[in-house]
């Protein structure tokens, strides 16, 4: 039996044994960055909502709710840490005080919807409010869209995990290569953007807008 299935038998051990605990800590240890499946745990709760073990609108609930906690605990880090942690162990990561500068430009520019979609991309839902925090978004901007992003998420992963949770780990699979596709595809958009924004700096192309202080 491979770790995929171990994995999975685990979790429906400990759900067996802890409920909805499993569901909330799982999501919420994830979302503040810890290495944690909490994506896969989800869809497993909502495999189990299938087989009448649970309520499948509670599972959502508890889900989104942990995403929220979870993300908030990663955007207080950021806040109040990340930054400074960021800059001096950037540059083992050729994370730059000029590229860390873009980061701060595009979560001022584009945060919003980062962070809403960031929940669906593998990686990026760990790692995104942790450089929300450290851009220093605003709270109540990144609150908004954060709990927009957990319901969608819940109600999506929770619904996938129902409807095909008798193939269960084939469904695990593709979740995982959906979220990685994604986040490849996220990473060559951000490349490609970059390029631009330096061939125009290197030509001395005017910004077209003025650099909002705050979103």
């Amino acid at each position: 039996m491979d770790l995929l299935h171990n994995s999975l038998e685990l979790i429906e051990q400990y759900m067996i044994l802890y409920g909805y605990w499993v569901v909330f800590f799982g999501v919420m240890l994830e979302n503040a960055g810890l290495p944690v499946p909490g994506e896969t745990i989800l869809l497993v709760a909502g495999y189990f909502a299938s087989e009448q073990h649970f309520n499948i609108a509670l599972v959502m609930l508890i889900a989104a709710f942990g995403a929220v906690v979870g993300d908030n605990i990663g955007f207080a880090i950021g806040h109040h840490f990340g930054r400074a942690f960021l800059l001096r162990v950037g540059r083992y990561v050729f994370l730059t005080p000029e590229r860390f500068a873009h980061i701060d430009s595009y979560f001022h520019k584009h945060g919003n919807k980062t962070i809403f979609v960031a929940r669906f991309i593998t990686g990026l839902r760990v790692f995104a409010a942790l450089f929300a925090g450290a851009s220093k978004m605003r709270w109540s901007v990144f609150l908004f869209y954060n709990v927009s992003g957990a319901i969608v998420w819940s109600i999506v992963i929770t619904t996938l995990g129902y409807l095909f949770g008798q193939s269960l780990p084939l469904l695990v699979k593709w979740v995982g290569w959906s979220g990685t596709i994604l986040l490849i595809a996220a990473l060559l958009i951000g490349f490609i953007a970059w390029r631009i924004y330096r061939r125009k700096s290197a030509s001395g192309t005017p910004e077209n807008s003025e650099y909002p202080k705050k979103i």
